[in-house]
């Protein structure tokens, strides 16, 4: 299998100094400050629905750790339409399925990207039981193991409206980052996210309102507010 030509670009690599690079940077020091007696280290980002900018997020996010020195991995838990190997035009044979299903070591899967400190795991083969995969203890184990590794461990997965993966990885973190494009999804799909997540006792740490203004492209298109905020 090649890897993706299907190349996207990360606007906080490319562009560090644009508007947007600094709204991702200002969504991290926010995450950071969010919880100040306890460590967030394994930080989940998921959305309401697809197409919603979830995977563009968390993969800006771990570049934004990664400038601040920062030891980072990516970990695509997407295991129904997987994206990270597109973004970073990697091979998809073997990923995190191929851990989880005892054919590989994390040594073997995890591989470095051309930015300092941030390491990526893609998904590997699509499975015919992701959600059980998900919810093993092989993965809670393979998240101890990570934890002894890294600073920042971030974890793409699918939509929390579309299947039960986002609600069952969201319980092994200690943080979850919900995406919103605002233009696109219905103030009750929203609603109905958050309150998936609430039911798994997840911690949520805040919500990116995507595509705030489509007018001005230089605007921020990512605006951060802390869970606090979610109850007014």
């Amino acid at each position: 299998m090649l890897p993706s030509t299907n190349k996207r670009p990360i606007i906080t690599h490319e562009n560090p100094k644009s508007p947007i690079s600094e709204a991702y940077r200002t969504l991290r020091t926010n995450i950071e400050f969010s919880a100040i007696d306890e460590e967030i280290k394994v930080i989940m980002v998921t959305s309401a629905g697809p197409g919603e900018g979830k995977s563009t997020t968390i993969t800006n996010l771990a570049v934004a750790y990664a400038q601040a020195d920062k030891r980072v991995v990516l970990i695509d838990a997407d295991l129904r339409k997987p994206t990270m190997h597109h973004t970073f035009q990697m091979s998809n044979r073997w990923g995190l399925t191929n851990v989880l299903s005892g054919q590989a070591t994390l040594q073997e899967v995890v591989r470095e990207t051309e930015i300092v400190h941030l390491d990526v795991i893609t998904s590997g083969p699509i499975p015919p039981n992701p959600s059980e995969m998900l919810a093993s203890k092989r993965m809670t184990a393979f998240l101890d193991e990570l934890r002894g590794k890294y600073d920042v461990i971030l974890i793409d997965t699918p939509p929390a409206l579309a299947v039960t993966d986002a609600q069952l990885v969201a319980t092994k973190c200690d943080g979850v980052v919900l995406v919103i494009d605002s233009g696109k999804v219905k103030r009750d799909m929203a609603i109905k996210a958050k309150a998936n997540l609430d039911y798994v006792k997840a911690k949520i740490l805040g919500v990116v309102l995507n595509n705030m203004d489509r007018k001005n492209a230089e605007s921020y298109y990512y605006y951060y507010y802390g869970a606090q905020d979610n109850k007014k």
